[in-house]
């Protein structure tokens, strides 16, 4: 091939790249926009409708639903904005940023995300839930400064019930039974509660460096350990069924499996997410496992995936987290 040829050739092959780079660009910039319809409130009432967080561009941030079984198409954005979500029987939780201030607060919402009352929270929001009546919420935040965990964060457990005004501030206190023996140590955390009414619970508990699955009782104030390797678990509508993610060999360094633990057999599954899904994952149904999927610090998609380990994970809702069924 002549010199001559050799640069044609090249000067053909740098135009080819730039359009293509070109067509990549146009592409990108004409990804279709979530369709939305604005809205002074949302209807987080018992129905069939998913409540989530949008991530989407131009109302992220903001409490939004979609209709059950049309979950990609239009929805309704309230202007609540919030960092956890959740609803249940016409009740809703919202952790969110206390005005221009590094700090956070609780607001508690009714069936129209109206806020009714907030609380100050002492920590970042990291994990949000309704019981099945309406009327306790929990939540978990990242706190720091126990001596103990040498200046890393910790996480800590509240919770309100709404009805008669108690609160928990943390399960630290809680008498606690590891394998079967009354158990103590200055090092416990828990995070991530899944309810199974108004006083009985499950949620994660760690110590000397394992993690187990609890269960709880608010009124006797004690909670005893149900099974290792078990992280922020989701109990089913069934309630025969717990979502969690379980740390790959038992190092959460090297990630999580999404799993299913039958609470009657204690047999696990493991899902066909084999992805690593740092979330609490909720349930679309008895039989479906929903949860949020990360694409960057402010992107995410809400994917959904059989609770038997068979069939395969698809995206839900494009560009959203913390789901909640309305109609469980």
């Amino acid at each position: 091939m002549t010199a001559r040829a050799r640069l044609l050739l090249a000067v053909a092959l740098s135009f080819a790249l730039l359009a293509v780079a070109a067509a990549y660009v146009i592409m990108a910039g004409r990804r279709d926009p979530v369709p939305a319809v604005a809205a002074n409130s949302v209807d987080a009432s018992p129905g069939n409708r998913l409540l989530f967080r949008s991530t989407a561009a131009g109302s992220y941030g903001r409490a939004a639903t979609v209709a059950r079984g049309n979950a990609a198409g239009p929805r309704t954005v309230s202007g609540l904005d919030c960092d956890r979500l959740y609803a249940a029987a016409a009740a809703a939780v919202c952790l969110r940023r206390d005005g221009s201030l590094a700090t956070y607060q609780l607001a508690v919402l009714d069936a129209r995300l109206t806020v009714k009352d907030t609380y100050p929270l002492v920590g970042v929001p990291n994990r949000a839930r309704v019981s099945p009546s309406g009327q306790v919420l929990t939540w978990t935040v990242f706190v720091t400064g126990d001596s103990y965990n040498g200046g890393r964060f910790s996480t800590r457990v509240g919770m309100l019930n709404t009805a008669t005004g108690e609160t928990v501030d943390t399960l630290e206190t809680y008498a606690v039974t590891r394998d079967g023996k009354p158990y103590r140590a200055a090092d416990l955390n828990f995070w991530g509660v899944t309810f199974v009414d108004d006083q009985h619970f499950y949620a994660t508990m760690s110590t000397a460096g394992r993690r187990y699955l609890v269960f709880g009782d608010v009124a006797a104030r004690t909670v005893r350990t149900v099974a290792a390797n078990v992280e922020c678990p989701s109990l089913s509508p069934n309630r025969r069924l717990i979502a969690y993610k379980e740390a790959i060999g038992g190092n959460p360094a090297r990630g999580w499996r999404l799993s299913v633990l039958d609470l009657a057999t204690m047999t696990r599954t493991a899902l066909a997410e084999t992805r690593s899904v740092d979330d609490q994952a909720a349930w679309y149904d008895d039989t479906t496992v929903m949860y949020a999927l990360r694409r960057g610090p402010k992107s995410a998609d809400v994917w959904s995936v059989p609770a038997d380990g068979t069939g395969h994970a698809a995206v839900l809702i494009p560009d959203a987290e913390s789901p909640a069924a309305l109609w469980n």
